[in-house]
């Protein structure tokens, strides 16, 4: 065991995939890191994990925003998911030594990596955990299903919105937000490369969503000013 552990005082400690396989925090009581864990600091724009090249490891967000993404023979690059505080880069890899993506650091990142051995113990021993895993699991496939309709028969706005929609209500989820805004720390090449648009054709949408009075986008900050209006553009329901 090791002392100082970083996640006594982790805010996402106490829910999902982290509060099943290490515990609640309990006020009083021993607070030690276990020793199948470690943690790595990562850069802005470095790479978490490499198509198909295996790791022992499964990682875990602490801190920063992250993406996983398919990178194409013509070097275009699809942004499959975007990651935050709290998230596994993927519930895949538990059961996968060899990941089918990659994943990059958005900005500067700490990840808290688990020995995979050790997970398939937890899996198979801890019923919390392997609860919080399947949920994980079903979140990622509702994820994708949503992206692929938005992409599959939307336009340009109704595209753009269901993205901010969707990262609104992930960050609600765990943090307080005042005054309709919300950190998100995105360029429109990301937003291009999540929605299967151009850069441009971004910019011009977001254009768009500012004279209409709808959000304001900029600094890695979306204010959203007309949420109802948003959300009846992006909503799939």
């Amino acid at each position: 065991m090791k002392s100082g552990w970083p996640c006594v005082t982790c805010p996402n400690r106490a829910s999902g995939v982290c509060g099943a396989l290490l515990g609640k925090s309990v006020e009083g009581a021993p607070q030690e890191q276990p020793d199948w864990q470690s943690y790595y600091g990562v850069r802005a724009g470095e790479q978490l994990i490499t198509r198909h090249q295996p790791s022992e490891k499964v990682f875990m967000l602490c801190n920063g925003w992250a993406f996983r993404f398919f990178q194409l023979a013509n070097g275009r690059r699809q942004i499959l998911n975007f990651l935050i505080p709290g998230d596994l880069i993927s519930a895949v890899t538990v059961f996968e030594e060899r990941p089918h993506f990659s994943a990059q650091a958005l900005t500067e990142v700490r990840l808290s990596a688990f020995l995979r051995s050790e997970i398939r113990v937890q899996f198979a021993e801890n019923s919390d955990f392997s609860t919080a895993l399947a949920q994980s699991c079903i979140s990622g496939i509702n994820d994708a299903d949503a992206l692929m309709t938005s992409l599959g028969q939307r336009s340009a706005d109704e595209r753009i919105a269901y993205l901010f929609l969707h990262l609104m209500r992930r960050i609600a989820a765990r943090n307080v937000v005042r005054d309709q805004r919300y950190r998100i720390p995105l360029k429109q090449q990301h937003i291009a490369d999540a929605v299967g648009l151009t850069p441009e054709h971004v910019s011009r949408v977001l254009s768009q969503f500012r004279e209409r009075n709808l959000i304001e986008f900029s600094g890695g900050v979306l204010h959203v000013r007309d949420a109802a209006e948003l959300e009846r553009i992006g909503a799939l329901t």
